[in-house]
């Protein structure tokens, strides 16, 4: 039991050192206004005895008003400190959650892409937004209430004592009763509230890839299979939820319980002094008020137990979020990154994803200043040559090096200000088109803005759109066709002027007239630039000054598309299969060496099979 308190402990005291230390000033003040309204309580029961025993009983009318006066005197100074010390502790939980939020998103957007693709939008969306925002709501109730409440509670006790110590005694004869059913109970609801957190987190995932999968969704059919899949995790999440509640509300009730066996003590203990005159009825009042008073805020504090609990499960989640380690970060003594126009050289690298291996002592290099193509199945690793030259992983083995330098000895930001990225997915953000273009840049001339826009062929739609630049693209793009998406990518990727240009698909899911326009735009774009491409219709490459031909994250041929059809390889063969009489010429050379290659493979069908994989990618 000491343990799962110990922790929650630990945790509590990270949140301070970490985020509420920096509001000490506003906290200090909040605690004195919140030490005069829980002591309010304790003068009221005080007041008691006075009351009934001079003026009820003796009949001192002098003293009606001045207990009068003093009892309006205790509720005004109750409801100021209360408002004040609500106001001032609220923005304090206020503040904490939002420097929560924005760290925890700094962290995370720091994070590799393995960590990305472990960790689902939905479930990193619920660590932002659900766990901080429960840790807020329950750390608000903490400061805002548990510490008037202790306060109160420590003064109405005071009272009681100074009335009668051995009442005060028998008034909490319960206490050892709930001690350890009260410990088991906060270890369960800690236990459930950690379980409600995940099941949310696997709500929040099944949301978000409902919304975006929306389309494929109806195209199926599927409406009432996600329905069912959604209720069913609802279901389950309910249920434990319930769970938390029920632990956390058994705890009042266990207050309750002590409370009545306290109570029945000093009535008949205390009951028999007042009969016999050893007590006034003045002292008892004032006593009962007392702990009557006192019983509510230990109900309430018992109630905040289990909150705590509940905002640990939380806070541990958070708190594993932020202290797992960054893998991917600039050097210590950082290189500096390359001038003009560099080349692109992979040395032997290699890389797997557990137990899959993705490249294999890969090598090739990507000349400065030309273009070089990279064509292959899906699967071959063409796309992981991009995260490796971006460092959005790293290689288990080799060096990739840009203008001579390892990309691992570069500044992380300076070697990610090197390229212009364009993708097949054509992403934006539900913003302006001025917005998707700029990206928080606001250096950039209206004249240089117009030149990209004409260059990437947005000017060609953006004066039929509504609010022309600042008309909003609607989430992901999706008020934008899939062309003029694209081409506001292009415009983006103009605007940033980087010296190396990485296209990736980028004109794949476009019919064909977006295909010419955008096409346009990206010879322009890639003039004067280190240039990698990854296509799968060689239609789009066959202008490059190189083509790559790779096959389970290896170099097989490589060499301009004149040189490759004139060796009649791999390479050959693809192209008379997309573009003559669709027959595959058979070719003594199989797309993977003979020692990873199995007989159906190396069988003419085979290679057909291998060599449509290709085309489809």
């Amino acid at each position: 039991m000491a343990k799962k308190g110990e922790a929650s402990a630990v945790l509590f005291k990270w949140l301070w050192k970490g985020y509420l230390r920096k509001n000490a000033g506003l906290i200090g003040v909040a605690v004195v206004f919140m030490f005069i309204e829980g002591s309010m309580l304790g003068a009221l029961a005080y007041l008691m005895q006075p009351m009934f025993d001079r003026v009820f009983v003796a009949g001192e009318s002098s003293m009606l008003y001045v207990v009068g006066g003093v009892v309006i005197g205790i509720f005004v100074l109750r409801a100021f400190s209360g408002v004040a010390q609500k106001v001032l502790l609220s923005r304090v939980a206020m503040r904490t959650a939002a420097a929560v939020r924005l760290d925890l998103l700094a962290t995370i957007m720091k994070q590799d892409g393995a960590f990305h693709q472990e960790h689902p939008p939905g479930y990193l969306i619920q660590r932002v937004q659900g766990d901080v925002g429960a840790v807020n709501k329950i750390w608000r109730a903490i400061l805002t209430s548990a510490g008037r409440d202790f306060v109160g509670l420590f003064v109405l006790l005071g009272v009681a004592i100074n009335v009668d110590p051995i009442w005060a005694l028998m008034a909490c004869i319960g206490i050892p009763i709930i001690v350890l059913p009260a410990a088991a109970t906060q270890k369960f609801i800690r236990r459930r509230a950690r379980e409600a957190r995940n099941l949310g987190a696997s709500l929040a995932t099944r949301l978000d890839e409902v919304f975006h999968g929306i389309v494929q969704i109806k195209l199926n059919g599927a409406e009432n299979y996600q329905y069912k899949q959604y209720k069913a995790t609802t279901r389950d999440y309910i249920k434990t939820e319930m769970r938390t509640v029920t632990g956390s509300a058994t705890l009042p009730a266990m207050v309750d319980l002590m409370s009545g066996f306290g109570f029945m003590a000093v009535i008949l203990y205390g009951g028999s002094e007042i009969i016999s005159g050893e007590k006034t009825i003045g002292q008892f009042m004032s006593f009962f008020t007392a702990m009557g008073f006192a019983f509510d805020p230990m109900r309430r504090l018992a109630n905040v137990s289990g909150q705590i609990q509940i905002a640990s499960a939380s806070i541990e989640r958070i708190k594993e979020l932020m202290e797992l380690p960054i893998k991917l970060t600039s050097p210590a003594n950082p290189k500096s990154a390359p001038t003009g126009t560099p080349d692109v050289i992979l040395d032997g690298v290699s890389l797997s994803y557990g137990e899959t291996e993705v490249l294999d002592n890969l090598s090739l290099t990507a000349e400065a200043g030309k273009t070089t193509a990279l064509v292959g199945a899906s699967g071959a690793g063409k796309s992981t040559v991009f995260s490796l030259l971006t460092r959005l992983i790293d290689p288990v083995e080799g060096t990739v090096r840009i203008g001579g330098v390892a990309t691992t000895d570069m500044d992380l930001h300076e070697l990610r200000a090197l390229f212009s990225v364009v993708t097949q997915e054509a992403l934006l953000f539900d913003e302006t088109l001025r917005e998707n273009i700029l990206l928080g840049r606001t250096d950039v001339p209206e004249e240089d803005l117009k030149s990209v826009l004409d260059a990437a062929h947005v000017s060609d739609f953006v004066s039929n759109m509504p609010n022309g630049l600042d008309t909003p693209v609607g989430p992901r793009g999706s008020a934008l066709s899939g062309g003029q998406r694209q081409r506001v990518v292009i415009a983006r990727a103009l605007l940033r002027n980087k010296p190396i240009l990485l296209l990736d698909e980028a004109t794949s899911a476009l019919d064909a007239q977006s295909e010419k326009v955008v096409q346009e735009a990206l010879d322009k774009l890639a003039k004067g630039r280190t240039t990698l491409v990854i296509a799968h219709r060689l239609s789009t490459v066959r202008a490059a000054d190189k083509i790559v031909v790779m096959d389970r994250g290896r170099v097989m041929d490589e060499g301009t598309h004149d040189e490759l059809l004139e060796r009649g390889g791999i390479y050959a063969d693809l192209y008379r299969l997309q573009f003559k009489d669709g027959k595959t010429v058979t070719d003594s050379r199989s797309i993977t060496p003979k020692s990873k290659s199995s007989p159906e493979e190396m069988a003419p069908q085979g290679l057909l099979q291998r060599l449509t994989a290709l085309f489809n990618g």
